[in-house]
């Protein structure tokens, strides 16, 4: 099987935004480390991106920070990331969808974000 972290930058990266969405929870090591069911000591060393933690690690994860785990699942590269064009795809029908915006705003929120991502 290929290694998706044949880069340790990409262990890095993963363990950085581990460490990141535990601290946004506000939950120490500890606890996270309890409430997903995993080690403390391997948690703490998959932030610091010492170890390629396994799928059911991720998965456990990211249940304890009531995350999806394709999350942490794309950044690992085992799915599949969102192409450039379906993301702006995705922002702008989100911007569409948002019935909190007048249709002014959105109007302009569209042609904003527009300009930002294809400027000519």
């Amino acid at each position: 099987m290929n290694n998706p972290f044949a880069d340790d930058e990409a262990i890095d990266d993963l363990g950085r935004y581990i460490k990141a969405q535990r601290e946004l929870a506000q939950l120490s090591v500890r606890h996270l480390a309890r409430i997903a069911q995993v080690s403390d000591s391997y948690l703490s060393q998959v932030e610091k991106g010492r170890y390629q933690p396994s799928a059911q690690f991720l998965s456990n994860i990211a249940k304890g920070l009531n995350m999806q785990p394709d999350v942490f699942f794309k950044m690992a590269g085992w799915l599949p990331t969102v192409q450039p064009d379906d993301q702006s795809d995705a922002v702008e029908a989100a911007l569409r969808a948002d019935s909190r915006l007048s249709d002014e705003q959105r109007s302009l929120l569209l042609q904003l974000y527009k300009s930002m991502v294809n400027p000519t």
